[in-house]
């Protein structure tokens, strides 16, 4: 027999498989000993109350025995002999875009411009003691992309585009622990999800796929109606323009329809596009700071406990929103237990992100506090058509207002957090987990003033909401501002190329299409779908 149950149960029954089984057993008036396994299917912890509990759904094997695999993996074939397609970029978008050209027949060329994810860390190490990034291998390029050194967090579920879940079983079977596909906010962490990501890039070379590390693209290979190929010299695109490949900084070129999915950060493709003629939008986002708390302060306030999370309960998370003047502000990517980390991806920037270990034991809490922003909110640029880029601009401006406040280094601005609400300098800061170190600053004085007020503002009401949240002990943290992408490359919705040249395939979070690891593999899969349509109808 083979029964389903909902259980509500304490935090120290709610982790451990055997205390399961034995309160399934009481609660069912079972014999134990016939409970062959008990998987649990979705864990969320109830929160709300003074007393905490831990909501289950398992699925409980009673004299039987279960399948071997807890998901069904994916068959992926060899496609050394089939097509080709050009796939830019190897963040969560260009990896589960490559392995669904497998599973279609299509053989995928991955071109990234940064190093594999291994020789990535030692470039991120080396962040604090030379002061300096790495603009090819950072927290944002390199293999795995923004997610692989700043969480693995997996919070997106939602079906509209594509399947989520599938998304999530292709990380377990390539070594991310089954408890994904059961958490309600799962999470892979930074120090797994690495070797994850060198297994599905050994998926892709097994298969007969290709991956080029260090390999920038530098233009699209335009082909028109005189079957000319235009290397990134044409003012405009024509209507009977279409993408034959791209050309890279090393000399070499990929044929194929293109998979367009370098992530939110590479603003020389944004101006390559623009410089091209071919169709961007401004797009909203949200800036803002990183807070950081000290790990037991949150555990308190969320599980209403002088105590925090006791011996079974894992580091207290928190999602706030707050409209402020009819802008949105809310916290963003939290990172219980984790680290604030220097993630910009060039010179005279200063952006800052978070992190967490898979166990979430650090001891401070972070998380994004940022306010929304639309592309009217920002004024027109000067010669520049519509002003597409401004939205990217905006940010620039800010991120290097940031570094000459944090002393021209990667040591970051920042502020307590009460007296960034009071407008007070900060004569001292707290311990903090940003290894490049922090250095007191008024950000209340230099951020634009209405991030600056409604962060304030929102701060105030959620201090109100979470006693103790709104402390001295906490700490603002400049700046915030790779939330998502500041440009839309704009795609037809039905077939998903570029609007207006056939064979681009804009993808994922740096197209404007997704918001984190699990959507950015959901569009990735949609767009090989859509070029293996492509390659159909054009054959």
């Amino acid at each position: 027999m083979i029964r389903d149950l909902q259980l509500r149960v304490t935090p120290r029954d709610g982790y451990n498989e055997q205390s399961i089984r034995r309160y399934v057993a009481r609660e069912q008036g079972w014999d134990e000993r016939t409970i062959t396994c008990v998987r649990t299917l979705k864990r969320s912890i109830d929160a709300r109350q003074r007393e905490v509990y831990v909501n289950l759904t398992v699925r409980v094997f009673i004299n039987e025995q279960p399948p071997a695999d807890e998901f069904e993996p994916v068959t992926y074939r060899d496609v050394s002999d089939r097509p080709q397609v050009i796939v830019v970029g190897a963040g969560p978008g260009g990896l589960f875009a490559a392995l669904r050209l497998i599973e279609l027949g299509l053989r995928p060329i991955v071109v990234e411009r940064g190093k594999n994810v291994r020789d990535r860390k030692k470039d991120l190490a080396r962040i604090r003691p030379e002061q300096r990034v790495d603009p090819e291998s950072n927290y944002s390029f390199g293999e795995g992309g923004a997610g692989a050194y700043s969480d693995g967090k997996l919070f997106t579920r939602s079906k509209k585009r594509g399947n989520g879940e599938k998304i999530l079983r292709v990380f377990c079977q390539h070594g991310a622990s089954p408890s994904i596909l059961s958490d309600a906010h799962p999470h892979i962490g930074t120090a797994k999800l690495p070797r994850v990501i060198e297994n599905m890039r050994e998926t892709i070379l097994r298969c007969g796929g290709e991956v080029h590390f260090e390999t920038r693209m530098s233009a699209l290979l335009i082909h028109n109606s005189q079957c000319t190929i235009h290397n990134g010299a044409a003012p405009s695109v024509s209507s009977a323009c279409s993408v034959a490949g791209i050309a890279c900084t090393n000399g070499r070129e990929f044929r194929g329809p293109v998979i367009l999915a370098t992530g939110h950060s590479a603003r020389d493709v944004y101006r390559w596009l623009y410089d091209n003629g071919i169709e961007l939008e401004a797009k909203g986002l949200a800036v803002g700071v990183r807070l950081e708390h000290p790990a037991e302060l949150i555990d308190r306030i969320q599980y209403h406990n002088k105590r925090g999370r006791g011996d079974y309960l894992p580091a207290a998370e928190y999602s706030l929103v707050q409209q402020v003047d009819g802008r949105g502000v809310y916290s963003f990517c939290m990172c219980p237990g984790g680290f604030v980390v220097p993630a910009a991806s060039g010179p005279e920037q200063i952006v800052v992100n978070g992190m967490s270990p898979s166990n979430r034991n650090g001891r401070w809490s972070n998380s994004g506090m940022v306010v929304e922003l639309r592309p009217e909110d920002v004024e027109q640029i000067k010669n520049e058509e519509r002003g597409v880029l401004r939205m990217m601009r905006y940010q620039e401006e800010l991120e290097r207002t940031c570094w000459q406040q944090g002393n021209m280094k990667q040591t970051a601005p920042a502020q307590r957090m009460a007296d960034f609400v009071n407008n007070r300098l900060s004569y001292d800061l707290p311990d903090s987990s940003y290894a490049p170190g922090l250095i007191s600053s008024p950000l209340h004085f230099w951020l634009p003033e209405p991030i600056r007020r409604r962060l304030q503002e929102a701060f105030k009401t959620w201090g109100r909401q979470k006693h103790g949240f709104l402390t001295n002990e906490a700490t603002v943290i400049g700046v915030e501002t790779r939330t998502s992408s500041p440009v839309r490359i704009v795609r037809n919705p039905d077939t998903l190329q570029h609007i207006s040249l056939p064979g681009l395939f804009p993808c994922g979070e740096g197209a404007g299409y997704a918001g984190g690891i699990v959507s950015a593999g959901v569009d990735g899969e949609r767009c090989a779908e859509a070029v293996a349509e492509y390659l159909r109808v054009k054959g």
